[in-house]
């Protein structure tokens, strides 16, 4: 047989729209690091200036209203994402929240399994409650939600979180931790340290940043029992590698919360904003009961539904960077609802469903409904519909069943 006549006896396994999207990002930022330390710096600087431009109450009951509105918001969109600190402290209004909003990391779902997870990837259990940024600085300490809306402002043993008496720390000294406030009691897990006493973290991995994190946080204090100058405690989490033993502990072991799933940290990659395939979430009954939609009655409705971000051109997409395009809105529907660019729409899935090949979306059948809830900061990612689209096969079959089966007949929030 001639050499060019030999064939394999096997084909290559495609590689995922996620999978290629993961080494884009690894690539991205070992190519282009940002300014780290101006990052931390802006973002502690708008919470100081946000708390101390209004009243606690004010600022609460006013940060509820998030709705993007006026042309002038979405021009200063794009200067508000390199802000310095003198301009992120004249920012006011929706205008910031909507800035704070974008700090997070937030993590695709996982639609896929990742190459080298044993190697390359830590896994740990998220803990149900309120995802959110605390921010200690000053002699203060203020911790925000994924909206932007303030959840709490209290002293705390973090570096310069509280006013005593041996002064509140040097100016430059701040900490910006990424946490999930869990109501049942009162704590602060901390998922992730973005910085440490005016030591920035952006630009180191999450191999280093979760080891400053456990020997950091324990020395600060901020573990201890609540008390005057430290009104909630706060813990890290259990993390392990995401080997066979590292995922098993993670998926059925025994945490001092309740359980809202699974998160997977790629051990190189740098703390990005915004969505990320470098971090991925994974949720199903056992280790989470918050899995399937359901409406303010938490009742499962008969469509499940997407959040879609209007923008030119009457374009729908998602909140990935790059935007995933789902399609373009009827003008008679955009005059007629009075919407504008930067509006978050829901649309209900139709009997018709999303389609997709090789990850990818060929076609979606979507039904508008109005616009989303103004609390909400950003519209669904790519992989959340993706796992929406996957779920809907289920939920068709879940509802002629009849009685529901106990184990998924329980009270569910929105994803």
């Amino acid at each position: 047989m001639a050499p060019h006549d030999i064939r394999r006896p096997f084909k290559r396994a495609a590689i995922s729209d996620q999978q290629k999207r993961r080494e884009l990002s690894l690539l991205r930022q070992a190519q282009n690091r940002r300014d780290a330390q101006q990052q931390a710096r802006c973002l502690a600087s708008s919470i100081l200036s946000l708390q101390s431009a209004a009243p606690e109450s004010q600022s609460e009951q006013s940060d509820i209203e998030l709705e993007t509105v006026p042309e002038a918001e979405q021009e200063s969109e794009a200067f508000s994402k390199d802000l310095d600190v003198r301009q992120a402290s004249k920012l006011r209004g929706p205008e910031v929240r909507k800035w704070f909003a974008r700090q997070l990391m937030l993590p695709e779902w996982m639609i896929d399994v990742p190459d080298r997870l044993a190697q390359d990837w830590y896994v740990f259990a998220r803990p149900a409650g309120k995802r959110c940024f605390v921010v200690s600085s000053n002699g203060t300490t203020v911790s925000r939600q994924r909206n932007g809306s303030i959840l709490h402002h209290f002293p705390s043993a973090l570096p310069a979180g509280a006013k005593i008496r041996d002064g509140s720390g040097s100016a430059q000294s701040y900490c910006i931790l990424d946490c999930i406030f869990h109501e049942l009691d009162q704590t602060y897990y901390v998922i992730d340290m973005v910085c440490w006493n005016g030591y920035s973290l952006y630009d180191c991995t999450a191999e280093f940043r979760f080891y400053w994190l456990n020997s950091k946080l324990e020395e600060s204090g901020a573990c201890n029992a609540p008390s005057h100058y430290h009104k909630f405690r706060f813990s890290a989490v259990p993390v392990y590698n995401c080997d066979q033993s590292g995922l098993h502990a993670a998926y059925t072991g025994v945490v001092p919360y309740a359980k809202d799933g699974l998160l997977f940290y790629n051990k190189h990659a740098l703390y990005q904003t915004g969505n990320t395939p470098l971090a991925l979430v994974w949720k199903d009954e056992n280790c989470s009961q918050y899995v399937i939609d359901t409406d303010s009655k938490g009742e499962i409705p008969s469509q499940q539904q997407v959040v879609l971000e209007l923008q030119d051109d009457r374009k729908l997409v998602t909140s990935d960077d790059p935007p995933v395009l789902f399609g373009c809105l009827d003008g008679d529907i955009i005059e007629k609802s009075g919407l504008h660019t930067g509006n978050l729409l829901r649309f209900a899935i139709g009997d018709g469903g999303l389609s997709f090949v090789d990850g990818k979306l060929e076609k979606a059948d979507l039904i508008y409904l109005g616009k989303s809830n103004r609390a909400r900061a950003f519209a669904d990612s790519y992989s959340k519909v993706g796992r929406k689209a996957c779920m809907i096969q289920f939920i068709t079959l879940l509802l002629k069943l009849k009685p529901i089966p106990k184990s998924v007949e329980r009270n569910v929030k929105m994803l």
